[in-house]
């Protein structure tokens, strides 16, 4: 087997948008399955860690050094993304200003790049399960640096040509968001599956937190003049393609989870999307991570202006003047967002890790926990804001600590209940569903009940902050919604891994179904003669 896996190597050579048919290759010869981990704990000894790497490296024809400097660069490229997205939010008081904007216009800035990007998110879905997923991702980040750059020189009187380039930055996250986890549940299994996905999901928080602190500091080196701030990120784009070019290599679609010599075949789109649609993990998970998706839009947006707007109400600060606001809000927020995101992802993959040698439903538990406990500290870090500012970042730090735990959870939750060839799919739809009714919405409606209050009340700066308190306060039931969703989640999660894992092993097909009897042994029939 070792000769023969060798002389394969990762399918990286293939043209690009040519099919990839490492999913049709012959699999004779199959060592034994690396991926079973359904109802058992998936802690190995060394000794069995070493076997695994290698004979993942057997299948893959990728060294695990090499697997892990691909997952290096999966991660420069996913904290890029970030930065670039949040870098926005820490200038957004002189965008307002430079442009004279109202909050509700201010939030489309987010909106109509969230909307472009879960509009080609399945797209690149599609795309990903079925050609070489390398040349995808480099194509769409060169697309996302040149675009970014060219929303740095929108000019005063031209505020739409802003919207339309940061909707034109989607692409790039829509054609890598959707891919690089697939490409990582394709180099790994079991716990260290879940420990590279987490290094990847440090990207998020991380990224947030430098998107705030680079726009906010890049601004005030080049005199206040936030242009400037969207210049950074496209140069380190540049550089993330050649190491996307030269580092990553493109190994076969789920093989290490397969045992057998029968082949993994692509079906149809409405086929994937058929099977996604019955799949209640898959659908339950995302839309608890919808709820995330929702309130860290909300906060990633407004929290800066919100707390420089309650400094200016506490006399701490001046209100935006001659074009510059002058605040290091953006930096705090910035700061507490990346230690806050490295805690808690590192945090919830540990807690999930740990319990679910005692509970097999402990991933969307631990999502639930971190939801529904984040929901009253965020609340309380609302409405402490107009008193005590430090006592507001503490509530921050908490409530954010406990959002984060579920980020590289919910992806092993998609990787592990749904078969290999429809994973791109299935990142695309959770992208969809999350972005539409999660955060590409949510600023821009926190933006617009703001305005509305604000147009019955005097116009003060005391209700210009008191307006968008009222709107932020939205986010706490938001969150505690998603977590009744995880909850309902650990119910199927058990089923839905169990059947992912045996048609991954060949045990099933795409018609055949587990149907338990209540005595004697468990059978397997097709779908079409069960009445359910």
């Amino acid at each position: 087997m070792a000769s023969w896996r060798g002389s394969q190597g990762p399918s990286d050579t293939a043209p690009f948008l040519t099919k990839a048919d490492d999913t049709e290759e012959a699999e004779s010869g199959r060592e034994p399955y690396l991926g079973d981990y359904a109802g058992t704990p998936r802690s190995q000894q060394d000794g069995e860690r070493d076997t695994d790497k290698a004979q993942v490296e057997i299948i893959t024809g990728i060294s695990f050094t090499h697997s892990v400097a691909i997952v290096v660069v999966l991660f420069f490229v996913n904290l890029l993304n970030y930065m670039d997205r949040f870098t926005v939010a820490g200038v957004l008081p002189d965008i307002e200003h430079f442009f004279n904007i109202e909050d509700s216009t201010s939030g489309l800035l987010q909106t109509v790049f969230i909307c472009s990007y879960m509009v080609l998110a399945p797209i690149f879905g599609y795309l990903g399960d079925r050609y070489n997923r390398k040349y995808i991702m480099c194509c769409g980040i060169f697309f996302w640096a040149v675009v970014t750059l060219c929303s740095s020189f929108t000019p005063k009187e031209h505020f739409w040509l802003l919207l339309l380039t940061r909707g034109l930055v989607g692409v790039g996250e829509a054609s890598y968001s959707t891919i690089a986890p697939t490409i990582i549940a394709d180099l790994f299994v079991l716990d260290l599956r879940s420990r590279m996905l987490s290094i990847f999901y440090f990207a998020i928080p991380v990224g947030s937190g430098l998107g705030y602190i680079v726009g906010s500091q890049v601004k005030n080196a080049a005199g206040g003049d936030w242009h400037w701030a969207l210049r950074v990120t496209p140069g380190l784009g540049l550089l993330a393609v050649v190491l996307l070019l030269f580092v990553v290599k493109e190994p076969p679609r789920g093989a290490v989870e397969r045992k057998t010599d029968r082949p993994l075949v692509n079906t149809s789109w409405l086929s994937d999307v058929r099977a996604l649609s019955k799949n209640c993990s898959f659908i339950l998970s995302t839309l608890g991570f919808t709820s995330v998706a929702f309130v860290t839009g909300s906060l990633a947006l407004w929290a800066p202006t919100y707390l420089f707007r309650s400094r200016v109400v506490q006399k701490t600060r001046p209100p935006c003047l001659n074009g510059t606001c002058n605040s290091d809000d953006s930096l705090i927020f910035g700061i507490i967002t990346c230690v806050t995101g490295i805690l808690g992802v590192g945090t919830g993959v540990e807690i999930s890790k740990r319990y679910r040698k005692v509970n097999p439903r402990a991933d969307p538990l631990v999502c639930a926990f971190g939801l529904l406990s984040s929901a009253p500290f965020l609340f309380f870090a609302v409405v402490s804001a107009e008193k005590n500012t430090i006592v507001t970042y503490v509530f921050i730090f908490l409530g954010e600590t406990l959002l984060s735990l579920n980020w590289a959870i919910v992806a092993d939750i998609l990787l592990y209940v749904v078969i290999p060839t429809r994973r791109s799919t299935a990142e695309a739809f959770q992208i969809v569903i999350s972005h539409l009714l999660g955060d590409a919405g949510s600023p821009y409606l926190i933006g617009t009940i703001s305005d509305q209050i604000r147009q019955r009340k005097p116009d003060s700066y005391l209700w210009q902050f008191r307006s968008l308190e009222y709107a932020l306060m939205l986010c706490s039931f938001v969150g505690a919604l998603g977590g009744g969703f995880f909850l309902a989640a650990a119910l199927f999660i058990e089923k839905d891994r169990q059947l992912a894992e045996q048609y991954s092993q060949g045990g099933l097909t795409e018609e055949e179904k587990i149907v338990v009897p209540g005595r004697g042994r468990s059978t397997k029939v097709p779908v079409s003669s069960v009445l359910i």
